[in-house]
């Protein structure tokens, strides 16, 4: 096993990023890929958890705005979480990674409850644990879910992946070819300037819980066996202690 940064971490995925260029549901290509990809970093060693978004099937915000009361309309986005998870877990078995789903809401014919001490001892033995259906709680979203998990866990990073957004910009790069990248940046900063990291409770919760974060693009190819081994990608948001100011990186994307 190669030299690792970092003992155990947590992978927060979009749904989208199971849909690949069908933007809806999941396409089998996208679902390799990213099974692919997490294979890579457990190969590492690295004690991994991994929180997955539903997007790709529900959205509790949309369904909210067509009328539907807004518990329920979070409740199905957790099914979403679940299927999501049951599907990536069936694509990291194919491809012999050993893995465990644990869900906030009980579906035990399909999954296990999310029990802390047993999701640690999972990753303890080597088992990539899928965390499903959010907090099990409405009003919060999976990325609070990844940040709730990753502190239960004593992980040493959050994995915050992006579709075709390398980290952390002053702009939106997809729109405006000045937007300039951070290197790194702390979480203050990041909430100050409202900055696309995370929800701002989850990005709250990390500050608080001094959780550093690595905001990265998946299909970059191998970038999560990279950042595990310790390179620089993406962009870090951090506490600041270890750095005077968080840099910016100069020009254009």
């Amino acid at each position: 096993m190669a030299t690792t940064k970092y003992n155990r971490a947590l992978l927060k995925i979009s749904g989208e990023s199971l849909a690949g260029d069908r933007g809806f549901g999941i396409d089998p290509t996208a679902l390799q890929f990213v099974a692919g990809q997490i294979k890579k970093a457990w190969f590492l060693g690295v004690q991994l958890g991994v929180v997955v978004g539903g997007g790709n099937f529900w959205r509790g915000v949309e369904a909210q705005e067509e009328g539907m009361e807004r518990a329920t309309a979070d409740h199905a986005g957790m099914l979403a979480t679940i299927m999501n998870s049951l599907a990536l877990q069936d694509a990291l078995e194919k491809i012999g990674v050993v893995t465990r789903t644990q869900t906030a809401l009980e579906v035990t014919a399909v999954a296990e409850p999310y029990i802390r001490r047993r999701a640690i001892r999972h990753m303890e033995k080597g088992r990539i644990v899928l965390f499903a259906a959010g907090t099990g709680s409405p009003y919060v979203t999976t990325d609070t879910a990844a940040a709730l998990r990753g502190v239960e866990m004593g992980v040493d990073l959050l994995l915050m992946s992006k579709n075709a957004v390398d980290g952390v910009y002053d702009k939106d790069p997809k729109t405006d070819p000045t937007a300039k990248k951070f290197d790194q940046l702390t979480y203050i900063d990041a909430l100050n300037r409202r900055l696309n990291v995370m929800d701002a409770t989850a990005l709250s919760f990390c500050m608080d819980n001094d959780l550093p974060i690595i905001v990265f693009d998946l299909y970059n190819p191998d970038v999560i066996e990279r950042i595990l081994s310790g390179e620089n990608a993406g962009t870090l948001v951090h506490n600041g202690k270890n750095d005077s100011d968080a840099k910016e990186i100069q020009g254009g994307t």
